[in-house]
């Protein structure tokens, strides 16, 4: 195991300070920045100026997570969004009910899992970084060695098998890296309030470089009309910093500091009967 976590983090450091493919720099942002590591700046999606939007936190029950300068808190879903289908809001009904009888609530990053997409953007405490070739952008996160493909300029296959982080395809419209992605698995939520969707799951995400190349910046949107009544929207920012790669095995740390409690079940740590390699 020890083997290919370091074979794994060899090949992300070649992909990173391998250099820029050949391009005209105004048609390709360079979003790699030279293996510079991009680490987001909210807890949440940023909601956006007009329509609809996320999923967030109840007005009358704020959430401050780490760091934000207040007691950390449980997150409550705003059950008045109205994007929401009455399926998706009853199982909101039933997270909001447990967090706020005082029950541990964990987001599945916490708890070992992979954050499919939309999810993965909001992956804060751990940066992420991108290396691109020609055929291929590769988002490496921090977070558990997670990795996500997007592969440039070919279709959408005709049949996607779900999985963790979909089939994502993309292409470049002028400084904006455009990336389109289905097949997400049911078992990813679509945000850290566990707000469930379908299999016909769909977002759309523009990446781009602003404040003179030190900040990525997000715009997404969201559709799925099994589980949303409308197409909503949301985005997110993250910093450009000077930090190098470094291993973090989630199960691992796991062992150091158990969580001991029933609602555990709700997200056990993945495990395997067999080894995989």
């Amino acid at each position: 195991m020890i083997l290919r976590r370091a074979a794994c983090i060899a090949t992300a450091a070649a992909l990173l300070c391998s250099p820029v493919f050949a391009a005209s720099p105004t048609a390709i942002p360079d979003l790699s920045a030279g293996g510079a590591a991009w680490r987001n700046t909210h807890n949440d999606f940023i909601l956006p100026k007009t329509g609809a939007g996320p999923v967030t936190w109840d007005p009358v029950h704020p959430y401050f997570g780490n760091g934000d300068g207040q007691p950390p808190t449980s997150r409550v879903a705003d059950l008045n969004n109205p994007i929401l289908q009455p399926w998706v809001k009853e199982v909101l009904q039933k997270l909001n009910a447990d967090a706020l009888a005082g029950k541990p609530q964990f987001t599945p990053i916490a708890r070992c899992w992979p954050n499919g997409v939309p999810g993965a953007i909001l992956l804060r405490l751990n940066p992420m970084f991108i290396a691109q070739t020609p055929k291929k952008v590769t988002f490496l996160y921090q977070s558990d060695h997670q990795v996500r493909h997007i592969y440039m300029n070919v279709p959408h296959s005709e049949d996607v098998a779900p999985s963790w982080y979909g089939e994502s395809v993309g292409h470049y419209e002028g400084d904006t890296l455009v990336v389109d992605t289905i097949g997400i698995t049911t078992k990813a939520a679509a945000d850290y309030y566990l707000t469930p969707h379908t299999d016909k799951l769909h977002i759309v995400e523009r990446y781009r470089l602003v404040d003179e190349g030190k900040t990525l910046e997000v715009t997404f949107t969201v559709d799925d009309p099994g589980a949303f009544t409308m197409p909503w929207s949301a985005s997110q920012r993250y910093q450009k910093m000077a930090q190098t790669m470094e291993e973090v095995a989630c199960a691992e740390g796991e062992a150091f500091a158990p969580i001991q409690d029933p609602q555990q079940a709700l997200y056990p740590i993945p495990s395997a009967a067999a080894p995989d390699f």
